[in-house]
This record gives structure tokens, sequence and C-alpha cells, in this order.
């Protein structure tokens, strides 16, 4: 059994697994990155050359943790180059923004509000409420958008429920299709998607074709693939208009950054 390469070289830099763990601290920092990063696909490596390597971090410890410092900051600035343009973006250019992204509320797009989630996290259920309420009572000056960032790693039916919630879009009933989703969140499976789908008098047929089409999957991953570029890795996650807030946010919290985006 292979040991684990930072407890390895943080308490003694005695032997350490190097090739998998390696990439991991390189690469995975979250959930939601170890969730679209294992594609299922595993490197080989010759024992040889496991070896050699082994024995070079063994005697260059160093190296490796200014390595991994370096990316860290490199992947950090880039993700704050990139969030900063996406907030001047949604007030510059919100289309670009949207994209073909699910809206509600007034269509003048002079202040957005997007949420990434994810249909199974218990934290954006919560977050949901709070928009609900945000939206009946802002929704004539606020547009919502919604983005997907379904963390496959811990929440198996985030996926499928998001592509579900694409299908009924392809029909007119994304956010009602969505609403039932956050409030039935025990529930999510293919019954329950399909249940939905014919209390919405969707054509189930066409549901379930566009629920397990390619295009429903690409629109997903382009969602996920924003959120990558962006560095979120966690949800709820909500940006209007200039600002960044994760979590579950309180409606107070809403407003008083939707009066400051106002003035």
């Amino acid at each position: 059994m292979k040991t684990s390469f930072l407890q390895q070289t943080i308490s003694s830099y005695k032997t350490l697994s190097v090739i998998s763990l390696f990439f991991i601290s390189l690469g995975l920092n979250s959930c939601s990155n170890l969730s679209q990063a294992n594609t299922g696909n595993s490197a080989s490596v010759e024992p040889e050359l496991e070896a050699k390597i082994i024995q070079v971090i063994r005697n260059n410890p160093e190296v490796i943790f200014k390595s991994v410092a370096a990316y860290r900051q490199k992947k950090y600035e880039e993700e704050q180059y990139a969030q900063k343009e996406f907030l001047e973006k949604m007030q510059t250019n919100p289309n670009s923004v949207i994209g073909e992204s699910p809206i509600t509320g007034t269509s003048e797009k002079k202040v957005l509000l997007i949420e990434f989630s994810d249909f199974q996290c218990p934290s954006c259920a919560k977050a949901h409420k709070t928009i609900k309420e945000f939206m009946v009572k802002h929704g004539d000056k606020v547009t919502l958008v919604y983005k997907n960032l379904p963390l496959t790693e811990i929440h198996p039916q985030a996926l499928p429920a998001a592509k579900a919630a694409w299908a009924a879009g392809k029909q007119g009933k994304f956010w009602e299709f969505q609403n039932a989703l956050f409030e039935n969140q025990q529930q999510l499976g293919d019954g329950f998607y399909e249940k939905t789908a014919k209390s919405l008098n969707l054509d189930i047929n066409q549901f379930n074709r566009d629920r397990k089409s390619n295009k429903a999957n690409l629109a997903v991953q382009r969602d996920i693939k924003l959120a990558e570029d962006l560095g979120i890795d966690a949800t709820p996650i909500l940006a209007i208009n200039g600002q960044l807030v994760s979590g579950a946010v309180q409606l107070s919290e809403l407003e008083a950054l939707l009066t400051q985006t106002s003035e």
C-alpha cells in the first residue's frame, strides 16, 4: 500500500507515493475539482521510473514544495484575472456571460444575479429559498441566471438532475423543474424526474430523450468549465454585479449588495 505524499514530505521526507498523490497536490484542491478531474484514466508508470522519481524527491523535497507553491500562485493569479473579467462582463456585456443559461426576472439585464449551484447540495437548497424570496421582491430589476456546478464526487444525482432540468427547459419549464428539485432533494432519481415532468405536462418521450442526450451533457459541461476557469470549486456561489458571494446567504445580504451595485 502506497503512503501519502503530503504526510511523508511534511513529517520526515521518508518513502512516499509520488505519482498519483503528487499530481493531486498540484491540481486538486476541492471535491469539485476532484469530481471534474477524475475521468477514470490512470497513468501506468514503470517501477524503475517510479523508483527514480521517489529518490529524486527524497533528495530534493524542497524543490517539490517550491514547484507546488509556484503552480498554485500562478493558478490563483489566473483565477483572479478571470473573476475580474467575468464580473466586469456582467455589467458591460451581460449576454456574453449569460450564454445559453436559463434566466428569469427582468429582461433588461441591467443587474444580473448569477447562481452557481448543485441540485443535491443542502446549502444550495437553503440558498434557493433565499433567492426565490429575493426575486419575488426584486425581480422587476434583477435578472437571475442559473449555472450548473454538480459536485459529482459527493453528489451522485447532481449531474442527472442538472440534465433533467435542462431537458425541462427545452419545453419551457426549467424554473418550475428547478424548484421541484431543490424542494425534494431526498427524492432525486429517474423516477422523480419523470414524475415531475409529468406533473408539469411535459412530453415525456422528448424529456427523456433530451436529458439523456449529448446536448444536455455539453450544456452542463460548459457551466462546469466556466466555474473551473473562475476558480469556483464549491456551491452555492452567487455573483451580483461586481461581487462574488459564497454560501447560503441571507436575504438582507443580497439586498445590501443590490443596493450597493445600484448606487
